[in-house]
């Protein structure tokens, strides 16, 4: 769904500036976590090589403080989209159709100050390549969280990699920081699979093996940020649990992931919450999981088993 732009876009208050070489446009999906995105987004004032614009898409315009994004050195939009990352994601595709890179970011993902002029060498310089990813040092997504100062030091504290650092191939993008060149999107007519709703759960997979039928995925050394991991305005642990299996079944079916790619992905998270539940960690609700895990597979066998079904749950 092509998304509505609000009439408060701070863009409108700014003149947009050319700058040389790629025109390269930061994406920001977000929903119910108006004060991470107020914490998070101004530090991107740092990175030494702006971008030239900002797209933040939400569902609901109170999810987004336009006035204290307004500060920033670039020109902001936000965009109003339904809920879903996927179809979020796809609304900030339509809206760019003239950028030549668009760096998806998680609303509460930290860039090292390079990140972006780096970004901009690594598809100028390899032009086979259509999906990059960047070299996350630390991940509060599997763990409580990673606080916005700590974060911070973290990346104050990185060693610079030398100019050897090579490009690797991946399987797929991790979608945190995930940036695609937009020629691949018009060639391919690439988009995120709104059947997969809400959270998304292995979009990023998705749309990597869709996206390396016309050129290479790549991780690079020189790309370094920070996942917070922030808790808050999750996808609730249920969902998620049905989406453990759901999702790679039906990314299994579409040919996007193989039958063993998606029973190691599939028996990993079950074993996990399975053995987990016992003693979970105060972060993550494991009952909730393995009951939505229970749920799916109850669904496998009737035939009812569907990824859009957790909207309903």
């Amino acid at each position: 769904m092509m998304a509505i732009e609000a009439a408060q876009a701070v863009a409108a208050k700014k003149p947009v500036t050319t700058l040389p070489g790629l025109a390269l446009v930061i994406g920001i999906p977000s929903a119910g976590r108006r004060d991470i995105l107020t914490e998070v987004v101004p530090h991107l004032a740092r990175q030494t090589r702006q971008p030239a614009e900002i797209l933040i898409c939400v569902p609901r315009l109170i999810d987004v403080d336009a006035k204290a994004l307004s500060l920033l050195p670039c020109p902001v939009r936000i965009l109003l989209s339904q809920r879903g990352l996927c179809k979020q994601r796809n609304a900030i595709l339509d809206a760019v159709p003239d950028a030549d890179v668009v760096l998806f970011l998680d609303d509460d993902f930290l860039l090292a100050p390079t990140y972006l002029a780096e970004l901009e060498l690594l598809f100028q310089n390899n032009p086979d390549a259509d999906i990059s990813t960047g070299t996350v040092i630390a991940d509060g997504i599997s763990g409580p969280g990673i606080s916005l100062a700590a974060g911070l030091d973290l990346l104050r504290n990185i060693p610079t990699p030398s100019d050897e650092s090579p490009l690797r191939d991946v399987f797929s993008g991790y979608g945190c920081n995930l940036a695609v060149r937009m020629s691949a999107v018009h060639i391919g007519r690439l988009r995120f699979d709104e059947n997969l709703p809400l959270y998304g759960w292995l979009e990023d997979l998705d749309f990597s093996r869709t996206a390396v039928r016309y050129g290479r995925v790549v991780i690079s050394p020189r790309l370094i940020g920070v996942h917070l991991g922030t808790k808050v305005g999750r996808t609730s642990n249920f969902r998620l649990g049905y989406s453990q299996v759901a999702n790679p079944i039906y990314l299994m079916r579409k040919k996007t992931m193989s039958f063993r790619q998606a029973s190691v992905r599939i028996g990993r998270n079950v074993l996990a919450n399975f053995v987990k539940v016992w003693r979970a960690e105060p972060w993550i609700d494991r009952k909730g999981r393995l009951k939505g895990n229970m749920l799916a597979f109850r669904d496998l066998l009737s035939g009812r088993l569907a990824p859009q079904n957790i909207e309903r749950l």
